[in-house]
C-alpha cells in the first residue's frame, strides 16, 4: 500500500500494485447516468474532450473546402492542372497519402512524449501545410502543401479519439467520441459554405482565404490542450502512478479516496503491471526498433486479431460506405444525376448539413442504443439507398427526361447520409479506441486510421474515374461495400457501451472472466515481489 496526499492536506492508501483492478471495478457502481445528462456532472472531461475534437474539425474542414474549391474558375485559372480529371483527384488524395503516413509515426509520439504533446507537434506540422496550401503558385507547391497538411490532419484525426477514450468514464466514453465526428463534419459544414460564398470573389483570395482559414482550429488544439491533464492511462504507462491517480481524481471530479476513483486507478495500474509483465516473459531483454516492430506485430497475434479486426474494419468500411465520394466531389455527383449548375453546388451544401444534423442525433442516442445494433443497420440501410440510386440512374439516365427520378436520386442520397451520419460517421472514430488493451491502443488506434486514410485516398483517386467510366456502377460497387460492411459487423463487432477499456478485454472472449482475475491477480504480484522486475 501507498500513502498518497488528499486535496485536504491528509493522506489516503490505495494499492500501487493493482492488484484490486477488474473485480473491484466490477463490484462498484458507474459513475452516473449514460449520455448527455452525465455531462453536466462531468464538465471538466467534457472541456478536454471538446478541445481534443477540434482536430476532427481539421479534417472536415480540409474535406468541404476542396469540395468547392475544385469547381471553381479562379482556382482553374491559377492552378491549371488541378481542373483535370486526374489533377484533381491526386491533389484530394495526397492530403489522404500524407495522413496514412503521418499516423505511422504518430503511437511513437504518442507513447513517448504523451498524447497532449504529440498533439501539439502535429498542429505545428499540420500549420506549415496550410501555410504552403495557402500560399501556392504551383500545383506542385500545392500538392506538397497537402501532403504535410495530411500528415498533420491525419494524426490529429488520430490523437484526439485516443486522448478523448482515455479520459472518459465509460458511461460517457460513446458520448464523448461521437464529439469528434461531430467537430468533423461541422468543420466539412463550414468549410463548404465558407468556400461558397467566397467563389463570389472575382480574385485568387476566393480559394486562398478558405486555404487559411484551416488553421484556426488546429492552432487552437496545439495550445488549448496544456491547459487540461494528462491521459491518466499513459500516466500509469510511464509508471507515473501518483500523478495517474491526480489527473483521475481531476477528470473525475471526486477526492483520490473516492472507491470509484480508486477502484478505476487500480484496474488501470493492473492492466498496465500484467501487460509489461506478460511482455516481459514473452521477449525478455528486447528493446528499442526491435521491441516496437513486435509489438506492432502483437496486433496480429491470435489473442488480439479479432479486436484488430474491428478497429481495421470500422476504418476501411466507413471510406468504402462512400461518404467522402459524395463529399469531395458532390457538385459533379448531383449533376451526374440530373441537378445541374447552381443547384448542385446548393444540394451540396444542404447534403454536408444534414449529416452535422445527424451526428448530432447520435451524440444522445450512441450510449443507449449500442455501437453493435448502429454497425449491423447501418451498413444494410445504406446500401439500399445505393442500390435505389443505381436503378433510377440505369433507368432514366443520362439525359434524365423524367425530373421526378433525378429528385428520387436526391432523396436517396439524403436518406443515405441521415443513415451514415448516426452509423459509420462515428463509430469510424469510436470503436478503434475503445477496443485495444492499453498498451497496444496506440498502435492499434494507429493502424485502423492509417486504413481509414488509405481507403480515403483509394475512395479519392477512383471516385473520378469510376464516374466518368461506369456511371451508375459507381454506386453498385458502394452498394456492395455497405452490404458487406453490415455482414461484417454481424460476425465481428461487439457491445462494448458501458464498459471500462480494461473490462473490453472479457467482450472479446481471449479468456475467461475468472481467467482474467487470476493472471492480474498473480502477475500484479510477482511484479510487486520483483519476479520478472518490469523496465518502464
Amino acid at each position: 500500500m501507498h500513502q498518497v496526499l488528499k486535496e485536504d492536506g491528509t493522506t489516503v492508501e490505495h494499492d500501487e500494485r493493482g492488484t484490486l483492478g477488474v473485480e473491484a471495478v466490477d463490484m462498484l457502481p458507474s459513475y452516473g447516468p449514460d449520455g448527455v445528462r452525465a455531462l453536466f456532472s462531468s464538465g471538466y472531461v467534457l472541456g478536454a474532450a471538446c478541445l481534443a475534437s477540434l482536430g476532427g474539425f481539421s479534417f472536415g474542414y480540409d474535406q468541404g473546402v476542396i469540395s468547392v474549391i475544385n469547381v471553381m474558375p479562379q482556382f482553374h485559372a491559377a492552378i491549371p492542372q488541378a481542373e483535370s480529371e486526374f489533377g484533381k483527384g491526386f491533389m484530394t488524395g495526397m492530403l489522404l497519402l500524407g495522413a496514412f503516413v503521418g499516423c505511422i509515426f504518430m503511437p511513437y509520439l504518442a507513447d513517448r512524449i504523451s498524447r497532449k504533446w504529440a498533439l501539439t507537434v502535429v498542429v505545428i506540422i499540420f500549420d506549415i501545410g496550410a501555410v504552403i496550401q495557402t500560399s501556392a503558385q504551383s500545383y506542385g507547391m500545392l500538392v506538397a502543401g497537402r501532403a504535410i497538411g495530411g500528415i498533420g490532419v491525419g494524426t490529429l484525426a488520430m490523437g484526439a479519439p485516443l486522448y478523448i477514450s482515455e479520459i472518459s468514464p465509460p458511461n460517457l466514453r460513446g458520448t464523448l467520441l461521437v464529439l469528434e465526428s461531430i467537430c468533423l463534419v461541422s468543420g466539412a459544414v463550414i468549410a463548404y459554405w465558407v468556400t461558397f460564398g467566397m467563389r463570389l470573389v472575382d480574385s485568387e483570395a476566393s480559394f486562398r482565404v478558405p486555404f487559411g482559414l484551416q488553421m484556426v482550429s488546429a492552432t487552437l488544439v496545439g495550445v488549448g490542450i496544456h491547459f487540461f491533464p494528462y491521459s491518466p492511462r499513459w500516466l500509469a504507462l510511464v509508471d507515473r502512478q501518483e500523478d495517474c491517480l491526480k489527473s483521475l481524481s481531476r477528470l473525475r471530479g471526486l477526492p483520490l479516496s473516492d472507491q470509484k476513483v480508486q477502484a478505476e486507478y487500480n484496474a488501470i495500474i493492473g492492466e498496465v503491471r500484467a501487460q509489461k509483465l506478460m511482455e516481459q516473459q514473452q521477449r525478455p531483454g528486447v528493446t528499442g526498433i526491435k521491441r516496437e516492430a513486435l509489438i506492432w506485430m502483437d496486433l496480429f497475434r491470435p489473442q488480439t486479431w479479432k479486436r484488430t479486426a474491428v478497429g481495421v474494419g470500422v476504418g476501411f468500411f466507413q471510406q468504402f460506405s462512400g461518404v467522402n465520394a459524395f463529399i469531395y466531389y458532390a457538385p459533379t455527383l448531383f449533376q451526374l444525376i440530373g441537378q445541374k449548375g447552381e443547384m448542385s453546388l446548393i444540394l451540396s451544401g444542404v447534403f454536408n448539413t444534414l449529416q452535422l444534423l445527424t451526428v448530432l442525433v447520435c451524440f444522445l442516442t450512441i450510449d443507449k442504443v449500442g455501437r453493435r445494433p448502429l454497425a449491423i443497420l447501418g451498413g444494410f440501410l445504406m446500401g439500399a439507398c445505393y442500390i435505389i440510386i443505381a436503378v433510377l440512374m440505369a433507368l432514366y439516365g443520362p439525359d434524365w427526361a423524367n425530373p421526378s427520378a433525378g429528385w428520387g436520386c436526391v432523396a436517396m442520397a439524403f436518406l443515405y447520409i441521415l443513415i451514415y451520419g448516426n452509423t459509420y460517421s462515428p463509430l469510424g472514430w469510436a470503436l478503434p479506441s475503445e477496443v485495444f488493451p492499453n498498451a497496444l491502443r496506440s498502435k492499434g488506434v494507429a493502424l485502423s486510421t492509417c486504413v481509414n486514410w488509405l481507403s480515403n485516398f483509394i475512395v479519392g483517386i477512383v471516385t473520378p474515374v469510376m464516374m466518368a467510366n461506369i456511371g451508375y456502377g459507381t454506386y453498385v460497387f458502394f452498394a456492395a461495400c455497405c452490404v458487406l460492411a453490415g455482414t461484417w459487423a454481424f460476425f465481428l463487432v461487439p457491445e462494448t457501451t458501458g464498459r471500462t477499456l480494461e473490462q473490453i478485454d472479457e467482450v472479446f472472449g481471449n479468456i475467461s472472466k475468472q481467467a482474467h482475475h487470476v493472471f492480474m491477480r498473480e502477475t500484479t504480484f510477482q511484479a510487486a515481489r520483483g519476479e520478472g522486475r518490469l523496465d518502464v
